[in-house]
């Protein structure tokens, strides 16, 4: 037999999805790619491993077997990696975060210089909605969660790494905007229910007694920016993910009193909650670099005025 980790770990991958396109997008695969060392695999064996029955896949006793016996394999790899590390002095394990969906602009640049300090650390980021974040914070899911409003929650500790400033945003091109009254006139794009701007964005309607002709709902911050620049309507907005479009005069800040809305991005994690050795040096890391990371990284946002 020939097969290879690379195979094992996508097979294990199917068998816990029950979907090679589920199974791809986890894995940051094409669907063509699985399905190859799927084949690949299968071409080893006389016994099925699978079977499609009315389109939807089904792991046979002994694919169940081999999965199993392939779950084993993949552990003992990854403790011969570790075990690497351990012998250069080197932390070594896992770090998972839960980040909100407009998360992902801010958490990458706060975890490159650790990791390229530590190497022997496997990252784990689930960029998702609000709600599912602190559903899995609740859950102690992961080591860490990403957020700008903090949960009605008193379990936690956290760490402030920097801003997430909120403006009403619309495309360049499209009709001016002098009054609070002219936005009554438009559609207002929302994120979902449950979503920090969404949140926000209905404490502003709400506080400016602002009725828009029309509201459209998309599930992330970059739906809804495309949406703006595709002239949908105009929307309350993290400007940290919109700094090409703003450099290009693609979308424009609508300039109104009380705007910026202000909040925080937070990290934060389960009070009783005993850290890792690696999620406690993440912690410290932050409270010693962050204020570089943020010079680094985001000086065009912290200097930033419409």
């Amino acid at each position: 037999m020939n097969y290879t980790i690379h195979q094992l770990r996508i097979f294990v991958k199917i068998t816990e999805k029950e979907s090679i396109t589920r199974a791809a997008e986890e894995l940051h695969l094409t669907q063509p790619a699985v399905s190859i060392q799927l084949k690949n695999l299968q071409d080893q064996f006389d016994i099925p491993l699978i079977q499609v029955i009315g389109r939807k896949i089904h792991v046979t006793d002994f694919g169940k077997e081999i999965a199993e016996a392939s779950k084993k394999i993949l552990e003992e790899v990854e403790k011969i990696k570790h075990k690497k590390y351990a012998y250069q002095g080197l932390l070594y394990g896992n770090l998972t975060i839960s980040v909100v969906s407009t998360g992902k602009y801010v958490m990458p640049y706060f975890l490159a210089g650790f990791h390229s300090i530590h190497k022997g650390i496997d990252l784990q980021i689930d960029v998702t909605n609000r709600s599912t974040v602190i559903d899995s914070f609740q859950k102690n899911e992961s080591d860490f969660a990403l957020v700008s409003v903090l949960p009605d929650l008193k379990n936690y500790e956290r760490i402030e790494l920097m801003g997430n400033d909120l403006y009403l945003i619309k495309k360049k091109t499209d009709e001016k905007i002098t009054s609070l009254e002219d936005l009554n006139k438009l559609p207002l794009i929302l994120r979902e229910e449950g979503s920090a701007t969404r949140i926000t964005s209905e404490n502003f309607i709400n506080k400016n007694e602002i009725t828009p002709i029309q509201t459209l709902v998309l599930t992330s911050n970059e739906a809804v920016k495309q949406g703006v620049l595709a002239g949908l309507g105009y929307s309350l907005m993290p400007i940290i993910g919109l700094k090409s479009e703003l450099s290009n005069d693609e979308l424009e800040i609508i300039p109104f009193d009380g705007l910026p809305i202000n909040t925080q991005w937070n990290l934060i994690w389960q009070k009783e909650k005993q850290l890792s050795p690696i999620a406690s040096k993440f912690v410290d890391y932050l409270k010693e670099n962050k204020a570089e990371i943020i010079k680094k990284n985001f000086e065009w946002y912290e200097n930033y005025t419409p």
